[in-house]
């Protein structure tokens, strides 16, 4: 038994150099995501023509949010930049769809804010409109 458990502390220390940078990621769900240097891409799952822009869901495959505006000639992109600009609290130029402009599966990036900002911003929405 003793052996097995020397080759254990063995792989546990060489294991344990990597662990930090995924404990600090593991504690964001997966659809916030830091970009170099200082932006922050969230993947949003939409849902256009909804009566009031609000976010429904904070998981790991997305960010759920209903957009109070029909899906044509851009407007719910431009509402849900909105929307996504006031939760998070920046600047509406400084939130900008990195890619799905015509999906309900779309990346938004925010720039100059931190990945914790961004969580804590989101984490307090989504918490006060669950209760």
């Amino acid at each position: 038994m003793a052996p097995i458990k020397k080759s254990k502390s063995k792989g546990n220390s060489s294991e344990s150099t990597q662990s930090p940078p995924c404990a600090a990621v593991s504690s964001y769900p997966a659809c916030i995501r830091s970009i170099r240097p200082s932006s922050v891409a969230i993947t949003i799952h939409a849902k256009p023509g909804s009566k009031l822009a609000t976010i429904t869901e904070f998981g790991d495959d997305a960010l759920g949010v209903q957009i109070d505006a029909p899906a044509k000639d851009g407007e719910a992109n431009a509402a849900l930049l909105d929307y996504i600009s006031s939760v998070i609290g920046v600047k509406r130029r400084q939130v900008s769809i990195g890619s799905g402009s015509k999906s309900r599966d779309k990346v938004v990036i925010v720039e100059d804010v931190t990945l914790e900002y961004v969580f804590d911003a989101l984490d307090k929405v989504s918490k006060s409109h669950s209760h």
